[in-house]
Formats: C-alpha cells, structure tokens, sequence
C-alpha cells in the first residue's frame, strides 16, 4: 500500500521550511529549508513548489498520495507593517432614522500602520431606497479615478440583511475591482468596528489574491490534487477561495502555526507553549485543549478579526548581553540576527583564545553597550543566552540549540573577568536575566486566565526553546519541557492542523433553538471549505453580558484510520495519569472509560481556613487510549452514564453543583466522554441549552453505550 503524506510550509522572510508527515502515524519522516523566493516571477510560490518537488522525490511519494497539503505566511501581516496596502473606497448605506449614524459609523478615516504608513480610504453614503445600479457604477468610477483599488460595502444591520451589500460588492467586480463588505468579515453587530474590519480585509486583498492565486496554480501543476490551505489566525486552516473573500483571517498565522503544532503534534490540554527564535519569543496559553482568542487590534483599532491571544516578548535565543561599567545592564532587546554576528557557541574552541570584550551598537539607534567577542583575527561573534545555557549543559544534545560547551566557556571569559566572576556565574547571570522576563509574562497570564498551577507546564517550540524554557521552568518551579521537532513545530502545525471557522451572533436570552442554529451554521461554514461531515466537531460558548453566542467548528478535510499500534495498556495509560498528577501509580484508581478514554483520578486532602477544616476533592485526568493526557482537573466529580440516562443524569449533576450570586447562577463546567471523543459543554449559560446541545451531540450514538460526565464548578 502506498504511503499517504501530509505536507506543512512555513513562508518566513528568509526561509521556507517545509515538513512532510505520514498521514497514518502522523510522525514527520522529512524537512528542510530553502531561500525563500520573494524576487522571483512566481513570487514565494516558486520557493514552495521547490520545497515540495525536493521533499518528495527524496522520499520517494508521488503528487498524487499527499491528502493535504497547507501553508503559513507572514505575507498578510507584513503587508500591513509595511503599509503596502490598497487604497479602499467606501460606499456607507443606510435607511431611515439611523442613517445618520451610519454615515458616520462607515466614514473610516485613514489609518496610521506604521510610521507615515497609511492605508488610505475614501467614502461616500446612500440612502437604501436610492441605491441603484447607476448610483453605485457612478460611485466606483469616482472612486477609481482616485486611485482605488477594492470596495467595501457596508450597511446598518447588514448582518442580517446582506442584500444590498452583495449588490454593491457585484456591481464592483463587474466594473473590474475588488470587493469586500461588511458581513464578509463578520455576523456582528457593530457598524463603526465591523466596517473598520472589512476596509483592512479590501486592503490586502489584491496581494494576498496574487499570492494564493500563484501557489494554488504551482500546486497543481506538480501533480498535487488535494487542495491547497492556507492557514488562519485562530490555528485553523482555510481554502484559496476563503482566501480571496476573507485574506484577514490570514493576520498572524505566523504564532498560531505554532500552537496548532502543540495541540496536534504534542497533544497538549493544559499548559503554556512559548515558542522562541532568535529575536523574539511568543507565548500562548492552552486551556482545555483550546488556545485562547481575542479580538486583534490594526493600528491601534479594534477589529472583529478573531486571533490567538499570543504575548510577544523581545527576548529569545540570540538577544545580546549588555554590559557598562562592570555590571551587567540586559540581555537584550536587539539580537545577534539584528547585528550580524553568528553565536559563539557554535564555533570551535580554538578560536576564542586570547579573545577580548568589545562594545557595539547593533543598530545607529541603539546604545553602545551590547558587547561582543573579538577573536585575535578580527572577527566579532555574540554572547547570547544560547551560548549561557550551552555553558550550564541545560541544552539536551538532541535539541536544535545544542553547540560547543568548550566555545562557549572561552568566549565568556572576557565578560566574566570584567564582571569579577566565573564563567558559570556568569552565564547563570545572563540566563537568570532572561528568563526572568519570560517570567513575569507566564504569571501574568496565569492570573489572567486563572489557571491552576498544579496542571501548568510550559512547552516550548522553535530552534531557541532549548535556551529559555527549561531554565524558565526551573526559576518558576513549574515543570517544563520541549515539544518533538521543535525546530520546526509550526511547520509541523500546519501539516497537521484542522479547518475551522468561527460563527458570532449577538443574541439576547438565546433560547436552545437559536444556539443549534448558530452551531449548524458554523458546521456548514466549515463542511464548505472541505471539512468531512463525520469528522466535524463544534465548541459552543454564550456570553450572557456581552449577548454572544460563539460557535467553533473545526474537522479534517480527509478521513484518517485509527493507528491501532500505538495504543497503550491500562497500566501505561495510569502511569500517564500518575506522571501528571504527580503521585505514585499505586495510588491512582481507574474511574470509569469509553471505548475511547480512561478516567483516572486521585483523592487528595486541603486544609482551608488556616487548617481548621479538612475538605477531601477528587483530581482527574482524562488520557485516550495512548496514554496522552487530554483534560485534566484539579476538582471534579464522575459520573457514570449511558447514552439514554445522560439527560437525566445531566439535570441532577447540573442542578447538584449551579452556584447562586449577586450575579446570577453560574453552572458548573461540564464534558462528556463518549467514545473517543470529549464534549465541552461548559460554555453554555443555562440548563436547557446543555440539555439541548447534548442531544445534539449524541444524537445517533446507540442507547446502551456508556457516557462518562465530568463535573466541576467554576
């Protein structure tokens, strides 16, 4: 039989790399990395078509046995750091009496994104009931005669009436530009924020058109017949034709490249996944399995572009030490890359003899206390927290970082001696420096996103991880460790990651009828841009005080068979459980289980109130069949169903544990355990909307298979 593949492309400014995963194990059997092909004819496309031609005659796959194939790009992002952006012309409509509001809600002045970098806007305003074919070819004509390039319609209440935005963007299309609108980008109420919204997506929009059009067309020219994706902001993947009607979506693919390989390369449920480069370090938090989103902000303005919430740090693997007066200011923030000098650590010994310390500014801007090595023929290398953990022997030697521990103690030396201490006291200096900083931003978002120290880890991507995380991880008492490949984790990301798509409707007291309607709705979103029907699986969330209801849906655009070898023992499943939960195997009872999954949990006794009461809670963890932990908590409670008794069950457990403040009630969190699958159902603000959203989810299960309930309050 022959060997499926799955392929990831990351498009850097630099670099492309690309990984090759078999399909059925999902293990990476190739990677590489080539220039990436900004001047050339066909653009990047042609670095990526190389990419792959290389990748799979070494391995030996035809074009006709790779099932997916995806790709990440900066191009989006760059674009608008860069301010290379189309001019976008407006055309506000609006009826009755809040057309005056809408007039100006859709007047979007021009926005700074960079310094003297504008994206540019012009606009007009239409009554609906004069909004005819002449008005709007008359408008666009004007429009292009000042150098507009894409239109965007956008109306009051335009979401749940699109009629006449569709009719504007087709008049433009006809009259040879592009077009976006409104309800394109989002179903949300907000004129001011949802226009704002679609006149970032119009300005992109004829690059990002070019670029997708030019690597779709290169794919199918190497023989490739599944189609091409592109990946999205909140980790998802999407198609070429998405692409051309939403290239947003596309605004830092980047980071969330790197959190769909966490998710679907190491299967993390709980934990904090900083990826380091040589310049930066962009962490992210993983919470039950999900990572967290929030609404982007362009040019200082909020949008209703839906991305991974990620915490960009200027520290990483190649920042610079810098030293005054013998002391040791920073490390940091410019990086070895930025000032043109390769890492110590990953030279010979030899060449650091009779070396000494010297000062530079890595840019005119910068000051002069970044220091360097300068070897006795004139060459000057950086000391970074790379070479500082090589000195420790932190690095494993498998990892990407791992370089020459002799180089690295030979050109601390020089810094040591000005500093007044040891070569080891003072790479522990640098390094303590550096992650000092990762860690005051990894407590931040502890308390941000109250998560529970006792299910924290921090896992860490990129060629850099090796440098910061683990040392991190020591300084934070937290455990800490690097994901498979990190290298090239987001690459891996996107070989591996889903389509998805997300729905958001403001509904005020939504009853269980409208949230199955949104979650059909975001299901036929996705089932349109390939996502197999049986592979599909929706997260629900109401927002009782902002009015939103939230569906996600994400699915695969392929059928996968289940890798029976790579399942566990019970007993290896409990060691698992054990290892996470920190305790002995021996104390770890077996809880209950799907065909799917084990629940394993352990007893364990606090003592609030300054130790005068005594309160026994059970700590689960849930792990598939291989042993991967895929939901753990710190107090729940199990329950032990079939698929006829769980609404029922459902009512007692959920009525048993609701919470009663000021507030109002607030439910307890709730998953359901059915085969392989876990079903979050702890978004939902009332009782009939669990009951409602369960039925759903299970409907067409048999009546007798057994369903598992994990409860906790909030």
């Amino acid at each position: 039989m022959k060997r499926q593949v799955r392929v990831g492309i990351d498009v850097g400014g630099t670099f492309t790399d690309v990984v090759v995963v078999d399909h059925a194990t999902r293990e990476v059997i190739s990677q590489l990395k080539v220039p990436t092909t900004h001047h050339a004819t066909e653009g990047v496309a042609l670095g990526i078509i190389n990419a792959i031609a290389r990748a799979l005659a070494e391995l030996a796959v035809d074009p006709e046995d790779v099932v997916f194939i995806a790709h990440s790009t900066t191009q989006a992002t760059n674009a608008l750091l860069e301010g290379d952006v189309a001019k976008v012309g407006i055309i506000g409509i609006g009826s009755g009496w809040e057309a005056f509001k809408a007039k100006s809600d859709t007047n979007v002045p021009a926005i700074e994104l960079a310094p003297s970098r504008w994206l540019q806007t012009e606009h007009v305003f239409c009554q609906g009931r004069e909004l005819t074919g002449d008005y709007v070819d008359r408008q666009v004509e004007t429009f292009r005669q000042k150098g507009v390039e894409v239109i965007v319609a956008s109306e009051a209440f335009g979401v749940d009436q699109d009629e006449n935005e569709i009719f504007v963007s087709e008049r433009a299309r006809k009259a040879g530009l592009l077009a976006t609108s409104g309800h394109d980008v989002s179903t949300l109420y907000g004129l001011r924020t949802r226009t704002r919204t679609a006149v970032i997506n119009g300005a992109i929009l004829p690059k990002m058109i070019h670029t997708a059009t030019m690597t779709d067309e290169c794919v199918k020219k190497a023989g490739i017949t599944a189609p091409l994706m592109i990946m999205r902001s909140d980790g998802g993947v999407m198609s070429v034709d998405e692409v051309h009607r939403r290239p947003i979506m596309t605004m830092l693919s980047g980071p969330a490249a790197g959190i769909a390989g966490a998710l679907m390369h190491e299967r993390v449920s709980d934990g904090i996944f900083i990826e380091v480069g040589g310049t930066s370090a962009d962490i992210s938090v993983i919470r039950d399995g999900q990572p967290q989103t929030k609404n982007a902000r362009v040019g200082g303005h909020r949008t209703y572009l839906n991305t991974l919430d990620v915490r960009t740090l200027a520290i990483a693997g190649g920042s610079m030490i810098r030293e005054s007066d013998g002391k040791l200011v920073d490390v940091g923030t410019r990086s070895a890359h930025i000032a043109g000098l390769s890492y110590a650590c990953f030279q010979t010994p030899e060449r650091f003899i009779d070396a000494r310390l010297v000062h530079l500014r890595p840019t005119e801007k910068d000051a002069d206390d970044y220091t360097a090595i300068e070897t006795t023929d004139g060459q000057h290398f950086a000391l970074t927290p790379t070479c500082a953990a090589n000195l420790l022997g932190i690095i494993p030697d498998t990892a990407f970082a791992k370089g020459n521990t002799e180089a690295a103690r030979l050109a601390f030396k020089p810094l040591a001696d000005k500093l007044g201490k040891t070569e080891l006291e003072t790479a522990r200096l640098v390094l303590d420096i550096s992650c000092r900083k990762v860690a005051r931003q990894l407590e931040e978002l502890i308390t941000e996103y109250h998560l529970d120290r006792n299910t924290v880890e921090l896992i860490g991507g990129g060629g850099g991880a090796a440098s910061l995380v683990l040392f991190t991880g020591e300084l934070m008492n937290l455990p800490a460790r690097l994901a498979r490949k990190a290298e090239v984790i987001s690459t891996i990301g996107v070989a591996l990651a889903m389509v998805r798509d997300t729905v958001e409707r403001n509904l005020v007291d939504p009853t269980p009828e409208d949230i199955l309607a949104v979650r059909r709705e975001a299901t036929e979103a996705v089932m349109k841009v390939g996502a197999l029907p049986e592979t599909i699986e929706v997260q629900i969330e109401v927002d009782t005080r902002r009015n939103l209801v939230r569906a996600t849906a994400f699915g695969t655009t392929e059928l996968r068979k289940e890798d029976n070898a790579k399942a566990s023992t019970p007993d290896l499943c409990r060691a698992s459980a054990a290892r996470s939960l920190q305790v002995d195997e021996g104390e770890v009872r077996l809880l209950g289980q799907t065909s799917g999954l084990y629940v394993f949990g352990v007893e364990r006794e606090s003592s609030p109130f300054f130790g005068l009461f005594k309160k026994r809670q059970l700590a689960v963890r849930i792990t598939d069949k291989t042993g991967v932990v895929r939901l753990q908590r710190t107090q729940a409670g199990v329950y032990l169903t079939d698929i006829r008794q769980v609404a029922a069950e459902l009512d007692q457990v959920i009525t048993n544990l609701t919470d009663f403040g000021d507030a109002g009630r607030s439910l307890p969190d709730i998953h359901l355990l059915a085969g392989s699958r876990i079903i979050n159902l702890s978004g939902l603000a009332e009782l009939e909307q669990v009951l409602a959203l369960a039925q759903t989810e299970l409907e067409n299960r048999p009546g007798d298979e057994p369903i598992v309930i994990i409860a906790s309050r909030k």
